[in-house]
């Protein structure tokens, strides 16, 4: 007996014509792995630098944060342009960021200098370690507003390169974390509060790369690359240490102004 062959009514295999079938405008499953790679470098990256501090390699374990930093900001777009996102996806990248921006910038200001004050010390830690699980708790709640103009309260990423950031800026002057216990306490808890506060931060979200700007910012860039690359942890510490008092310059701003935060497009859970 003879076995017809299966193919279509151009004479090629069936299996061809499926793949061609397929919708243009929907991605292979595979390109899934392309955004939670970068996710799983940023939580390699706060692995990493938690590995580091417990070495008292406090410049190597800031740098792996602001490491962190970088490809957490990049998975989420690559998902965007590639039409990857899913709810694995968002999960898997609040848990790297708990990892990333809460246990282990926690855990290295801790051992640079938190560690010698006794229990205040581990006070301020889990203060921060707290906050940065609420924050990223009330980001998730508010999954269908996240791409308000304004943060409720600081993000993680940016309390992780304010906790780290002074970390590597006293390391590389060789000053002792000991000497500098009550100033480490204070950032420490202040950002730990401030994530979890109802202050505004700025969140960029409106920001598109493809719309056009002003001449001066793109003159601006190179001015930027090359002043970070000067002196990249003062720099980089200075530009969170503006960003993280920004919040509170705003707010009262618009209280002395009598308009409070009614009218700012702000990300908000009414359980906060």
């Amino acid at each position: 007996m003879r076995f017809k062959r299966n193919k279509n009514r151009f004479g090629a295999p069936r299996a061809f014509s499926n793949a061609a079938s397929r919708p243009a405008g929907k991605p292979h499953k595979g390109v899934y792995l392309l955004p939670n790679l970068f996710t799983t470098a940023a939580l390699f990256s706060g692995f990493y630098g938690i590995v580091m501090a417990m070495g008292q390699q406090f410049t190597a374990a800031a740098v792996a944060i602001f490491a962190a930093l970088v490809l957490d900001s990049l998975d989420g777009r690559v998902a965007r342009m590639t039409n990857t996102q899913s709810a694995f996806g968002a999960e898997y990248d609040s848990l790297a960021d708990m990892v990333s921006f809460g246990a282990a910038p926690a855990l290295i200001i801790y051992e640079w200098s938190l560690s010698g004050m006794g229990k205040l010390g581990w006070v301020a830690a889990f203060v921060y370690l707290a906050g940065a699980a609420l924050r990223l708790a009330r980001f998730n709640t508010n999954a269908a507003v996240v791409d308000k103009a304004w943060f409720q309260g600081l993000p993680s990423p940016a309390a992780a390169a304010l906790v780290t950031g002074f970390v590597w800026v006293m390391d590389d002057a060789k000053m002792a974390g000991a000497e500098l216990d009550w100033l480490a306490w204070g950032i420490t808890f202040y950002a730990g509060i401030t994530m979890v506060s109802n202050v505004p931060f700025f969140s960029g979200k409106d920001f598109h790369f493809r719309r056009s700007v002003p001449f001066l910012v793109l003159a601006l860039i190179p001015l930027v690359f090359a002043l970070v690359s000067q002196d990249p942890p003062k720099v980089l510490f200075g530009v969170f240490v503006l960003y993280g008092l920004s919040g509170y310059v705003v707010y009262l701003v618009r209280k002395v102004k009598g308009q409070g935060l009614k009218g700012m497009d702000i990300e908000r859970d009414e359980h906060f």
